[in-house]
């Protein structure tokens, strides 16, 4: 039997493209009856313990998802061990993952636009130094994304 899949999301402070991949990947996820352990985290330390930016919060809103409970955290090396899947929002924190990801972790790692046809190897801009419209980008990205890794993990089950 395939284990439950386990999603990280990673970018560079939690605050904004993660926790809106989190949220979409989980509400995506549930639609479709499939079971999954999804969290997400950044690779800087700046905002740890923060709610997400409020521009974020907003668009999940309008969406019909509440993410003012979500608090932003650090990647760490145990997440390796603890994740089937862990996902980078761009190139750059895509990098770092692979410069901390330990010989023999089994986590399947990769950008989220590789799930989505034709967008292989983008990455989902940055919407913290955008204006609030921005967000509303960042958030049919990471639907798109959502959407694709969970038709992928579907077919493997």
């Amino acid at each position: 039997m395939t284990p439950t899949p386990a999603v990280l999301f990673v970018c560079m402070g939690n605050i904004c493209r993660s926790p809106l991949a989190e949220a979409a990947f989980r509400h995506v996820a549930t639609k479709a009856g499939l079971a999954v352990t999804v969290d997400s985290a950044g690779t800087g330390s700046w905002h740890v313990g923060a709610p997400p930016d409020q521009r974020a919060c907003s668009v999940a809103r309008r969406h019909g998802i509440d993410i003012t409970s979500y608090r932003a955290r650090v990647v760490k090396v145990t997440d390796f061990a603890r994740f089937t899947h862990i996902v980078a929002l761009d190139r750059a924190n895509l990098e770092h993952l692979l410069s901390i990801r330990p010989p023999g972790s089994r986590a399947e790692v990769s950008l989220l636009l590789d799930h989505v046809p034709g967008r292989q190897g983008q990455s989902v801009a940055d919407p913290y130094y955008s204006p609030a419209s921005a967000f509303d980008t960042t958030w049919r990205d990471v639907t798109a994304g959502a959407e694709g890794l969970v038709r992928k993990l579907r077919s493997r089950s």
